[in-house]
């Protein structure tokens, strides 16, 4: 039977307060989920299964690496999927999967976020977002990074749903320039 989001982030806690044992048993949980979930999205690619144990291992692995990065307050598998989705991404950018060749439900994995994924690599972005005042800050992380509506956002932060899109418009326009001026830093 496959665990609960509740058990995996226990686990996970449990894990990160030093439980080798949990730790042990979630990324054991989080094998099986994997596989399924990399299973079903290398076959719309038309690839087979035997990338599939390759990125399992690499998702586990930057689990096991970026684990103190986990905001023990959030929910645990939001986390896990979005690492499984880049690490995915990245292996079909690196093995040269063509859009084209693919099916049209299967091209949204491959191209989305593509911008946030080269972003990410590239700066360190909660240092970016630390820079940010709180309601901006809060606002982006829950629209574009948990991928809340605006709705669920306002809801979650006590803000109206006009001072979530304002927020978020602003804070990325502030990290679009803080972006640059460091690109500008860079190259000077």
């Amino acid at each position: 039977m496959a665990a609960s989001e509740t058990e995996l982030k226990e686990l996970m806690v449990a894990g990160l307060d030093g439980d080798a044992a949990a730790y042990r048993r979630l990324l054991e949980g989080l094998g099986g989920r994997l596989r399924a979930y990399f299973k079903g999205r290398l076959a719309r690619v038309g690839r087979g299964p035997s990338e599939v144990e390759d990125l399992v291992q690499e998702v586990l692995i930057a689990i096991h690496t970026r684990r103190h990065t986990y905001d023990r307050d959030e929910p645990l598998t939001p986390w896990v999927h979005a690492i499984a989705r880049y690490k995915l991404i990245d292996h079909l950018r690196r093995t040269r999967v063509s859009v084209t060749n693919m099916p049209l439900e299967a091209a949204d994995d491959i191209a989305a976020d593509s911008d946030h994924v080269s972003v990410e690599s590239a700066y360190d972005l909660q240092g970016l977002l630390a820079r940010l005042p709180d309601k901006m800050r809060r606002a982006i992380h829950c629209v574009k990074i948990e991928g809340l509506s605006v709705a669920e956002a306002a809801k979650r932060c006590g803000m109206s749903e006009s001072a979530i899109k304002v927020n978020v418009h602003r804070g990325l326009t502030a990290l679009a320039d803080a972006m640059r001026g460091r690109a500008r830093d860079e190259d000077g």
